[in-house]
C-alpha cells in the first residue's frame, strides 16, 4: 500500500486535472480551496462556494477537514464557521474515497439529502422539519445573497488568514463556555 504522502499527491493532482477549479494554499497540496456548484434541482442549485479542505498527515485513513467560506443555510453545516458536521463525514468517509468524490457525490448527497436530527445549524433543521417550504425558501434567500461567484471570492479574500475556519471538538476550552460541561 502506498504511503500518505503518495495518497494525497495523487487525489490532489486528480482534483487538479479535473473541471473544479481548485486553489493550494501556499502551493501545499493538504491545504485548498475548491469552487463547488449547489447540485441540480436542489434549493442550492446556481450556488457557488468556495470550500476549505484540510488533509491530515494521516489522509486517507482519516477524513479531510471541510469547511464552506462564504454563507450557506443547511442543518448539517455550522452557519458561522461553515463547518461541516464531523459525524456526517467520519460516518460515511472510507480510504477507498478520493477527493473528487467529496465533491461529486459526498457534499452534492449532503446538500441534497440534509440530516435534521444531527445538526450544527439547530435553526436550519427546526424550520427544515417543522415548515419543508420556508426552509427551501431561505435556502434559496441565501444562495441568492451569499453563494454566488462575487461572495465566493470576497470569503476567500476575507478568510485566508483565519486558520479557525474549520472547527473540531478540540478547539473548545473551558473559558469559551462558562457553565457547561465538558
Amino acid at each position: 500500500m502506498s504511503s500518505p504522502r503518495r495518497r494525497i499527491e495523487t487525489d490532489v493532482m486528480k482534483l487538479l486535472m479535473s473541471d473544479y477549479e481548485v486553489t493550494l494554499v501556499n502551493d501545499n497540496m493538504q491545504e485548498f480551496y475548491v469552487r463547488f456548484h449547489g447540485p441540480k434541482d436542489t434549493p442550492f442549485t446556481g450556488g457557488v462556494w468556495k470550500v476549505h479542505v484540510e488533509l491530515p498527515d494521516q489522509y486517507p485513513y482519516k477524513s479531510p477537514s471541510i469547511g464552506f467560506m462564504n454563507k450557506i443555510f443547511h442543518p448539517n453545516i455550522d452557519e458561522l464557521s461553515g463547518s461541516v458536521c464531523l459525524d456526517v463525514i467520519n460516518q460515511t468517509w472510507s480510504p477507498m474515497f478520493d477527493m473528487i468524490n467529496i465533491f461529486e457525490v459526498f457534499l452534492p448527497q449532503l446538500l441534497r439529502y440534509p440530516n435534521p436530527t444531527d445538526p450544527l445549524n439547530g435553526e436550519a433543521a427546526a424550520l427544515l422539519m417543522r415548515e419543508p417550504l420556508s426552509y427551501e425558501g431561505k435556502v434559496k434567500d441565501y444562495v441568492t445573497r451569499y453563494a454566488t461567484k462575487e461572495a465566493a471570492d470576497a470569503a476567500t479574500d476575507e478568510s485566508e488568514s483565519d486558520e479557525d475556519c474549520m472547527s473540531s471538538v478540540g478547539d473548545f476550552s473551558d473559558e469559551d463556555a462558562p457553565g457547561l460541561e465538558l
